[in-house]
């Protein structure tokens, strides 16, 4: 389950990024409208990457003790 959402974190990202670099083909970065869908874009392409950096950080975290007076420590 953690590998689909970081795939899927990771495409969402990229997708942004790929519209930024056809707006900047096609020559309308100077513009206005180019410029706030350019910020648009990076602010979603960011969210996307750091959501994707959180998962593999919270990945590698070992697992904390349990709450007090669950029922799998009593007997």
């Amino acid at each position: 389950m953690l590998a689909v959402m970081l795939l899927i974190s990771i495409v969402l990202g990229l997708i942004p990024l790929a519209g930024i670099a056809w707006i900047a083909v096609s020559g309308t970065l100077t513009t206005v409208d180019g410029l706030f869908e350019s910020l648009i874009m990076l602010s979603l392409s960011a969210v996307f990457f750091l959501n994707a950096f959180w998962e593999l950080r919270g990945q590698n975290k070992p697992p904390g003790p349990g709450k007090p007076g669950s029922s799998s420590d009593q007997s």
